[in-house]
């Protein structure tokens, strides 16, 4: 409403206008209803008397009312310089310009505040029911509802229903004196480790040999000492290097550990509505402590492996983020402190491969100390079988365990062997297992199952043969005998004979076989061109190294005199074209290896002679430096050599 004051104002002003010239005083009377309807009555007057237009718009001269109007419009009272008629009209045009500019931004200020004060109500209320959320779930302080009960009780209902224990769980060696065939390796293994200052280890082998049980059993044998670092509770983490990859993204790293970004990756829900990054342990600083077995070290990525090294040293393990702010308030103490100070990782590695270790990474192998397991005999794994048919309380046939022996070379594999020859015997007797007995047909019916073979196909006879000897090779940590044999006859032309060698046996053996026709011409004086001599690898073995260069020659000799060899001697050595043996490589291997075939006596280089074996039993190892030795401990019959000189 207006008041009685500002009515005698309007209605003064209006009639002063009207009084003179109507063109003007029109537009005038109709600029100010503008402005008035624009800014309202109350301020129009209240702004006028401030830029001291009041009296000037009271004037009964056209020419001052549109210098009042100048002043209202442009805010400015030092605006005094009245117009001339014929400037009124140019004036009064522009000043409707600008009016119109002036009602044009008040619309949209006036819809702009419109929009805006909608928003705060629409986002007060979004505000609001958040809050109630927020009240409800600490009110409720659960998430449970009925089918997520359900769910947990039909877990909880799997969990008690267990059918039985792992047979393996059952045969698994629980003490270091159950690893069979190991007591130098074990021996070995706990000196690094029971110790102040415990070593970093890898430990080679072939597989099912214990080198699993006897890393797990050694550290707690260790924590009985009290020179060692291990405390009672130190971990004993396991993993398997063919397991372990590296991402390139760092998205996950379970051994190193890995920062989970709040956007891309997933932190927890208070860290990633705050934008905190979440560092995430890995198996390094669970092991700190204790120690970090990772079996199949050899398989494990090289760059997940270097990284790995750089932990070994440093004992620390280091988190980044481009998310994380040192000065943010609202990051936790512990965060900080990962990504400052690192994860402790101070643990003891070790790692176990059935790689050789040329195979493995030169700098891994610099930092570890190294333990050799060895291939078992067939003692060892007779004597397995036994305790684990003492193991599962049944009673087994005396021939069993050498059966197995024949077909097994794996302590794991004579364990899984026995444990189903187990499970059948109990199935034939319909599952009374009282005075339960596995004979010698469960165990060839496993065998025939399992499309087992005879792991040595050949039995050592002690007797004479001519043209056939025995070699030693290496595969894998597994040795073996290569059997050589070689037949000589008169060629029809003298001076023309052909000698013969199976080229599957590679490139090496074939040097080999010519180097010992050059050795076997120098020391006899005999002609070979004068033989059909052929020389055969039996069963088609491939050699890749010239260990087997002495056996050839015993082979091409015995065939050429017909002097009998005798035939429970096996032999490793390359034959250099002087008649000298030189040394080889797989030593320890090629020993087990004629152990397990049976032989009794086995000849090496004179300079492999500091790699037998220490309390080898079982087995006659003699070193050997020429041919004519060799040949005095395998020939049944003298031989004359070039020289005149001869022996048998």
């Amino acid at each position: 409403m207006k008041g009685s004051e500002q009515h005698y104002q309007e209605d003064a002003i209006a009639q002063n206008i009207l009084e003179t010239e109507p063109s003007i005083n029109g537009k005038v009377v109709a600029l100010y209803s503008i402005l008035c309807d624009t800014y309202g009555t109350d301020h129009l007057v209240l702004k006028a008397s401030k830029l001291e237009a009041l009296e000037l718009l009271r004037s009964r001269n056209p020419a001052e009312r549109v210098l009042g109007l100048q002043r209202v419009i442009y805010e400015d009272p030092t605006l005094d310089e009245i117009p001339d008629a014929s400037e009124i009209e140019g004036i009064l045009e522009t000043i409707q310009d600008k009016v119109a500019d002036i009602i044009a931004r008040r619309h949209v200020e006036d819809d702009l505040e419109q929009r805006i004060m909608e928003k705060m109500q629409q986002r007060q209320d979004e505000y609001l029911e958040e809050i109630k959320m927020q009240v409800l779930k600490e009110k409720t302080a659960s998430s449970e509802n009925a089918q997520t009960l359900k769910r947990l009780a039909l877990l909880e209902k799997k969990e008690r229903t267990k059918l039985t224990r792992s047979v393996m769980e059952i045969l698994r060696p629980h003490s270091l004196e159950e690893i069979v065939g190991q007591k130098r390796g074990v021996k070995a293994l706990l000196s690094k480790i029971a110790s102040p200052f415990p070593q970093h280890i890898l430990i080679y082998g072939p597989p099912g040999v214990g080198k699993t049980s006897a890393a797990r059993l050694a550290l707690e044998e260790a924590k009985k000492y009290s020179a060692t670092p291990f405390r009672h509770d130190a971990p004993f983490i396991e993993a398997n290097g063919a397991t372990l990859r590296w991402d390139n993204r760092e998205v996950t790293n379970p051994l190193l550990g890995s920062v989970h970004d709040p956007i891309y990756q997933g932190a927890k829900r208070e860290f990633a509505e705050t934008g905190i990054p979440e560092p995430k342990l890995g198996l390094v600083s669970d092991a700190n402590g204790g120690i970090l077995f990772i079996d199949e070290i050899g398989e494990m990525d090289p760059i997940l492996l270097n990284k790995l090294m750089k932990v070994l040293e440093d004992k620390r393990v280091e988190f980044e983020s481009s998310y994380y702010d040192p000065y943010d308030e609202r990051v936790p103490q512990y965060i900080k402190k990962l990504f400052e100070e690192g994860a402790p990782a101070d643990f003891v590695l070790i790692g176990a491969t059935t790689r050789d270790p040329e195979e493995l990474n030169p700098a891994l192998r610099s930092r570890c100390a190294e333990v050799f397991f060895e291939p078992l005999t067939p003692a060892d794994i007779q004597d397995i079988v036994r305790r684990a048919s003492a193991k599962l309380n049944v009673g087994i046939d005396p021939r069993v365990p050498g059966i197995i022996s024949d077909y097994v070379v794996e302590g794991r594999k004579a364990n899984n062997v026995l444990a189903d020859a187990y499970s059948l015997a109990l199935y034939k007797a319909k599952g009374d297992s009282k005075n339960l007995t596995i004979s010698c047909e469960d165990v060839y019916e496993v065998v025939q199952n399992s499309r087992l073979v005879p792991y040595v196909t050949h039995k050592v006879e002690d007797n004479y043969e001519v043209g056939r000897t025995f070699g030693l090779g290496v595969s894998g940590y597994m040795g073996s005998i290569l059997e050589i044999e070689a037949v000589a006859f008169p060629s029809k032309k003298e001076g023309e004979g052909q000698l013969r060698f199976n080229e599957t046996a590679g490139s090496m053996a074939k040097d080999s076989f010519f180097n010992a026709a050059a050795v076997i011409r120098k020391i006899t004086g005999e002609e070979l061109g004068n033989y059909d001599l052929h020389v055969n690898v039996v069963g088609g073995a491939r050699i890749d190294g010239p260990s087997a260069g002495c056996a050839i020659m015993v082979a091409m000799i015995s065939a050429i005199t017909q002097n009998p060899l005798l035939q429970s001697v096996a032999m490793t050595g390359e034959i250099s074209i002087q008649g000298k043996i030189k040394p080889v490589g797989g030593i320890t291997e090629k020993i087990y290896g004629a152990k397990l075939a049976g032989m009794k006596t086995v000849l090496i280089p004179e300079e492999n002679k500091t790699d037998i074996p220490p309390g080898l039993t079982g087995i006659k190892v003699v070193p050997v430096a020429t041919v004519q030795e060799v040949i005095s401990h395998v020939a049944k019959l003298p031989i004359q050599y070039a020289d005149g000189s001869g022996g048998v």
